[in-house]
């Protein structure tokens, strides 16, 4: 959605996104980029509205108005907190002609604060929360190539997340925890089912990630 706000604040955050550092090769620096301030300039400054009725008039006929194009400042955030949250990775880069496999490994954790990557005006956070925390509970792993590969889950076998009930009931939660959600860690291949290690999960060539909202 285009924001209006005051010029001031539009670009502001729940939390302060400069403190991050996030580690390159990680899901808070892939969140990081793709949120980042763009400056738009020369081929890609902004058509404006205002500044074209401002040059033009109201009363010119529209086969003569000359559009007015002005640098602008771009950024996309997140409005609304999701109750789950799923970050789905690429892993193809075009190589020539040709798509090629990103098989390189992206360091993500149990627990990811969505704060930074979110507008200060988020509409479904409390006001005064300077954190949105999400637990993992998911994820998607492809082996092989652009052309043939294999499907593998993740997947944690926990406790019914009440609060979760209530953000995709009511658009709400009053849950308070900051720890990931306790559980088992399976790993899921075709109809082989095996119990795996935290470690284990953290270390996979996630391809897509399902986090559940904590706070």
């Amino acid at each position: 959605e285009v924001s209006t706000d005051d010029p001031e604040t539009a670009f502001c955050t729940l939390a302060n996104r400069e403190e991050l550092n996030p580690e390159e090769d990680s899901i808070h620096h892939c969140l990081y980029q793709f949120t980042r301030n763009e400056t738009l300039t020369e081929t890609n400054k902004l058509l404006c509205d205002v500044c074209t009725q401002r040059h033009c008039g109201p009363k010119n006929n529209i086969s003569e108005k000359k559009y007015v194009y002005t640098n602008a400042k771009k950024q996309m955030l997140i409005s609304v907190a999701p109750p789950i949250l799923t970050l789905h990775l690429k892993r193809f880069q075009h190589a020539g002609f040709n798509l090629q496999k990103v098989n390189r490994h992206i360091k993500f954790s149990e627990v990811i604060d969505l704060a930074p990557f979110c507008t200060a005006k988020c509409k479904n956070v409390a006001e005064g929360n300077t954190k949105v925390l999400y637990s993992l509970y998911g994820v998607v792993e492809h082996s092989g190539t652009m052309r043939s590969g294999h499907y593998t889950a993740y997947v944690k076998m926990r406790a019914t997340n009440n609060h979760l009930s209530d953000l995709v009931l009511q658009g709400q939660s009053q849950a308070s925890e900051t720890e990931p959600v306790k559980g088992q860690w399976f790993h899921i291949s075709d109809t082989h089912v095996q119990p795996v290690s935290v470690s284990k999960v953290l270390s996979s060539q996630a391809y897509l990630l399902f986090y559940e909202r904590l706070l």
